[in-house]
């Protein structure tokens, strides 16, 4: 039991879970940054946001995404880079939750806007839960391990 504990309290955890979580937010960002109208559409149809919003969230979103990505890939500033993809994708669970009690399956717009890429809300809510414990290890187990800070500043 102490053994499975240090590996989930583990920094190399987090290295492995930070890097995979930045890589995974760059990649969700890029149509969405690609494609603002289209991704606009998806936030339209999601049924939470006033209208005067949509297209200031569609623009801004996939480049907080994008940006999240970096920080985390290349560990700056990473208790609040955590803490603020913890928090997104809390949002995002709590978006999809609304819609999947609804009764609406809607595509989620996570990693494209393309119609035809349409996949199961609670497919995506599961996946956001198990995103959302990474990023919460991340957040308390990172120790600044292999971030920009301590590979260029020693006390």
């Amino acid at each position: 039991m102490k053994f499975l504990k240090n590996i989930l309290l583990s920094k190399h955890l987090a290295l492995l879970f930070r890097l995979f979580l930045g890589i995974l937010f760059i990649y969700a960002s890029v149509d969405k940054i690609l494609h603002p109208a289209a991704f606009a559409k998806i936030v339209y149809n999601f049924h939470i946001l006033p209208g005067f919003l949509i297209n200031l969230f569609a623009i801004i979103l996939p480049w907080v995404e994008f940006l999240l990505g970096v920080f985390l890939v290349l560990g700056i500033a990473l208790d609040s880079v955590a803490l603020l993809a913890s928090t997104l994708l809390g949002v995002f669970i709590i978006a999809l939750g609304v819609n999947l009690i609804r009764g609406l399956d809607i595509n989620c717009g996570c990693f494209s806007t393309a119609p035809a890429t349409k996949s199961s809300v609670s497919k995506r809510l599961i996946e956001d839960v198990i995103f959302l414990a990474m990023s919460l290890q991340v957040w308390k187990c990172h120790q600044g391990f292999l971030t920009l800070k301590n590979l260029f500043y020693k006390p």
